[in-house]
């Protein structure tokens, strides 16, 4: 008696995910046969890779192809390969979640359908999008060396079966997968040939497998219609922009145009084949935690990993392939992080994605600001980890600066140097416009003097090795004494006020009364119109990179420095009273450190306490 299919639900996020491919209208519906032909090509993939240590894997079966086979009676597309295949419990674990990071980020913007349905090969979905023309999807599969054949079937959200193959059904699949589409009404024109020929060409020629279509009538023999040539083995005079965009696409899982387009072969100790892409926008898994790469290793065109570490971690955003021919071919993945020849070739391969930044940005600024845009954040990760290559990545770096609204190069900071000038300034922080706005800018702006405003979190990190550029070293405007009067005023500009022994009275008498809070209280050199502001000690940490590690409870507890303004009439005319009594001195204190806190954009120390304060001075005054 044969034994009924077991019934699953879907995961959460997968039922989510048919629902808007089912009832969501997409721009393009040809992405599907993409993405199942892109599957089965990472099938076959597998199954030469494990063929290396196990050649009995291939059996009597080594030529490894996709096939694709229209039945215009029944209105059913059959997608096959003769690659790994899966069993029972691989069916339902592979085809029923989603095990990728950024799941509910990907279904968000699925919800805007173009732009979802370029996101799909992106999030590990693209199985899925064969929902957007299938009313009922059957997955009939063999893993390699294995007897038993299972067959996964699905009319969409409602769940899915998984149950022991027939003898008809198993008889299909000799190895690998078969995936039948019962097409919908409005899809039954992907069951024309012309049609599938030319999906096949646009998206998939450089696949590395033939891709035969099957002829409708029997007898036909099946037609290759992909060149099946790995695409960057040819020379660039060969590849047409067109192919290098579809190249990209496929590779990353994308729909948007790559940036930057890297293609060459190196030759001498070692020959390995290079084609690397700048993607046009930001891959969904850039700051994943773990900051592994997305470049494909392959080796004398076998597929090896997609996890090598070919490049730094700074260079993550980069999407490819490098083709070795030298790399032992049954080299584990384990093996690959201490081999030497891929630690020559990553060594290589990052100086040549280095100076092919450095062209771009020379050649188009424009659009080197938008990659900065995008990827300007993770390319100054290598200013923390990169010391050998610290001067190069300084000189790609674009900054945001008070000398206007778009991006600034250091080189362009460097022709601006007021006279005097020996430091590059920079003020850490989460906003530009909080950082325009910061009190810690006016003795600067006074004097003409360009600042560098930093809100990456890798920026409060790589200022702490103590960079220099051009023998300029850079300076934290929110960390010690920060004296810049050998540089001139501009015309008209006032400088930070001296201060009279009154004030110095007052600073004691707050110092006193902040106690814990503050670490001291000193008269400011870089206060010119505020009342206050805060700075780090000389010896401690910035204060943003304090606050960064407090948030992880790892923060030093080094607690900042009060500044005060000489001669801000609120400082002034608390100097000037001096017999004020203790408690309003302290409440004042608390006032002013208070106010500090929420133009560094951080609440007051006690929400309560300061609208007591707050409130008690409202009402005696009036």
């Amino acid at each position: 008696m044969t034994a009924p299919p077991e019934t699953h639900s879907y995961q959460a996020e997968v039922g989510r995910l048919l629902h808007l491919m089912v009832h969501s209208v997409y721009t393009d519906r040809d992405i599907f046969l993409r993405e199942l032909i892109s599957n089965a090509s990472d099938a076959c993939d597998k199954l030469r890779y494990e063929a290396i240590s196990n050649p009995a894997l291939l059996g009597p079966h080594e030529r490894l192809a996709i096939s694709i086979a229209p039945d215009a009676a029944t209105g059913v597309l059959t997608i096959s390969d003769n690659g790994i295949g899966m069993d029972g419990q691989e069916l339902a674990s592979n085809l029923g979640t989603i095990a990728r990071s950024g799941t509910r980020a990907f279904l968000d913007k699925l919800t805007d359908a173009p732009e979802g349905a370029s996101l799909i090969g992106q999030f590990g979905v693209g199985f899925y999008s064969a929902f957007m023309v299938a009313d009922e999807i059957e997955v009939v599969s063999r893993k390699a060396g294995s007897s038993e054949a299972y067959v996964w079937r699905s009319r969409g959200a409602e769940g899915f079966t998984v149950e022991p193959a027939g003898a008809d059904q198993a008889a299909l699949v000799a190895r690998g997968t078969s995936i039948r589409l019962t097409l919908k009404d409005d899809a039954k024109g992907y069951l024309d040939a012309h049609t599938i020929e030319r999906i096949v060409k646009t998206y998939s020629d450089h696949i590395l497998f033939p891709v035969e279509l099957a002829g409708s009538e029997t007898g036909t023999e099946p037609r290759q219609i992909n060149a099946a040539s790995a695409l960057w083995q040819r020379s660039k005079s060969e590849v047409s922009s067109e192919q290098y965009t579809e190249a990209y696409r496929t590779i990353a899982g994308g729909y948007d145009e790559p940036r930057l387009t890297l293609h060459y072969k190196a030759e001498g100790r070692q020959a390995y084949a290079v084609m690397l892409f700048a993607p046009g926008e930001r891959p969904f898994d850039l700051f994943d935690p773990a900051r592994k790469g997305r470049i494909k290793l392959y080796v004398r065109r076998v597929f090896i990993t997609g996890e090598a570490e070919l490049l730094p971690s700074y260079l993550r955003f980069m999407r490819g392939v490098i083709d070795s021919e030298d790399v032992p071919l049954n080299i584990s993945r384990e093996m690959l992080q201490n081999n030497p020849l891929v630690a020559q070739i990553r060594k290589a391969v990052t100086g040549r994605v280095l100076s092919e930044l450095e062209a771009f940005a020379t050649r188009d600024e424009a659009a080197y600001g938008a990659f900065t845009e995008t990827f300007g954040a993770v390319l100054k990760e290598g200013l923390y980890e990169d010391f050998e290559r610290r001067e190069q990545l300084l000189g790609l770096a674009r900054f945001k600066t008070t000398g206007g609204d778009g991006w600034r190069s250091l080189a362009q900071y460097a022709e601006a140097l007021r006279p005097n000038q020996t430091e590059i300034y920079y003020l850490t922080g989460d906003s530009i416009d909080r950082l325009r706005a910061s009190p810690q800018l006016e003795a600067a702006r006074a004097r003409g003097i360009e600042v560098l405003l930093l809100t990456d979190p890798v920026d409060a990190f790589w200022v702490t090795m103590r960079p220099d550029y051009k023998g300029k070293p850079f300076k934290s405007l929110t960390q010690g004494d920060a004296d810049l009067s050998l540089v001139p005023l501009l015309e008209g500009a006032s400088a930070a006020p001296e201060a009279d022994g009154k004030v110095a009275v007052l600073a004691a008498k707050f110092k006193e009364a902040l106690g814990e809070a503050v670490s001291d209280v000193k008269l400011s050199k870089r206060l010119v119109t505020s009342a206050v502001c805060l700075v780090a000690p000389q010896m401690g940490p910035d204060l943003t990179l304090e606050r960064l590690m407090a948030r992880q409870d790892r923060g030093a507890g080094v607690r900042p420095v009060l500044e005060i303004n000489p001669e801000h009439p609120l400082v002034a005319a608390l100097a000037g009273k001096g017999a004020a009594s203790d408690g309003e001195v302290s409440d004042l204190a608390r006032l002013l450190l208070d106010q500090a806190r929420i133009l560094d954009g951080e609440p007051p120390l006690d929400p309560a306490k300061f609208a007591e304060i707050l409130n008690r001075l409202v009402i005696k005054a009036v």
